[in-house]
């Protein structure tokens, strides 16, 4: 595509020659001859003037003047920069689907179950007694899906995922690949010779419309009742999420989280990475948890963000790390005064 033609495309304000060719996107610092960027952070402003990129996307609110002599790139104008980078991004960028057409011949289907229109399903996949796959649903190579277990319209399980037995699974899912939905929950009674035994898991997970699950996550069926995430959810990967847990609508979630037990998250949430989150707790609505928290106890007040192991607000989390870093310092003061103290002292003594 020419700049022209982008710009037209994005309704932007084209700055430069729009007859450029434009063949790939790449970032800023590596871009190229015939590559389009952008500029959407303040701190990669820094790489504007040394660019190699043919154009730019930038702010209608960033000042040009400084980058319009010499060797400069051509800039589209636009209200947000990101957005439009993205969308040029799908228009430019060829897509695979990676997903098999139609049903393998390996694929093993239960006489028992429901296959509806258009689905597809792959090599060696797997599809129980009694299971339900919806209407435009794709299921790739190698998946297992459980007995009884219930998949909607079109939803996209990647490679190598288990949905095990009864569970249900809504409509325009995406579970990417090596993900487990359903697998038996951590729970095992201690016996008085300190041994233990497991507590029969016999719920189930149910997930929402337009959920969207990373790769290698682990969400476990309830011990009675459900396991549950919400319309709109979003898992990163490598996420725990235990028996009985809630995960409210449009809650996002990123990667190595763990939530224990029968804990709720409230909707419309963002729990950062590394977070770790105790069980049998709930978390208000709207709340944020910062990378690498520990929530040992509910959060009732909605709308709040938290960071820090115990959490504690957010900017009383920042004092209290500031007044940790200058202990040092403090206790040399301390020192200090304390000596002092004890030479003032042995004056007094003396006289």
């Amino acid at each position: 595509m020419t700049l022209r033609e982008i710009a037209t495309f994005l309704q932007g304000e084209l700055v430069g020659d729009g007859n450029v060719e434009i063949t790939r996107v790449a970032k800023i610092e590596e871009a190229r001859a015939g590559e389009l960027t952008f500029l959407a952070n303040p701190k990669y402003e820094k790489y504007l003037a040394g660019t190699k990129a043919s154009a730019v996307l930038v702010s209608t609110k960033l000042n040009l003047q400084q980058y319009g002599k010499g060797s400069s790139p051509a800039f589209i104008r636009v209200q947000d920069p990101y957005a439009c980078f993205l969308q040029i991004l799908k228009k430019l960028t060829p897509t695979i689907d990676p997903f098999p057409q139609g049903i393998h011949p390996s694929a093993v289907i239960s006489k028992n179950a429901t296959v509806g229109k258009n689905v597809a399903i792959g090599a060696n996949a797997v599809v129980g007694e009694h299971a339900v796959v919806g209407d435009n649903t794709k299921i790739s190579h190698g998946c297992v899906i459980g007995d009884q277990a219930v998949i909607g319209n079109d939803c996209l399980v990647y490679p190598n995922v288990t949905i095990y037995h009864q569970c249900k699974v809504g409509n325009r899912v995406i579970i990417h690949s090596g993900t487990v939905i359903g697998s038996d929950g951590f729970g095992f009674a201690p016996k008085p010779d300190g041994t233990y035994e497991k507590i029969p898991q016999l719920g189930i997970v149910l997930i929402e419309d337009d959920v969207e699950i990373g790769s290698n996550c682990s969400i476990d069926r309830a011990t009675l009742g459900e396991t549950v995430i919400r319309r709109g959810a979003k898992l990163d990967n490598l996420i725990q999420i235990a028996h009985n847990v809630v995960i409210g609508e449009n809650t996002v979630i990123a990667s190595q989280t763990g939530i224990s037990g029968s804990t709720k998250i409230g909707k419309n949430s963002i729990i950062a990475g590394q977070v770790g989150i105790v069980g049998h707790i709930e978390i208000a609505e709207r709340s944020t948890i910062l990378a690498q928290s520990g929530v040992p106890k509910s959060l009732t007040e909605p709308g709040k963000t938290y960071f820090g192991y115990p959490v504690k607000e957010h900017l009383k989390a920042l004092r209290i790390e500031a007044i940790i870093r200058s202990l040092p310092e403090l206790v040399n003061e301390l020192r200090e005064l304390q000596q002092k103290v004890e030479a003032l002292a042995k004056k007094f003594q003396e006289k």
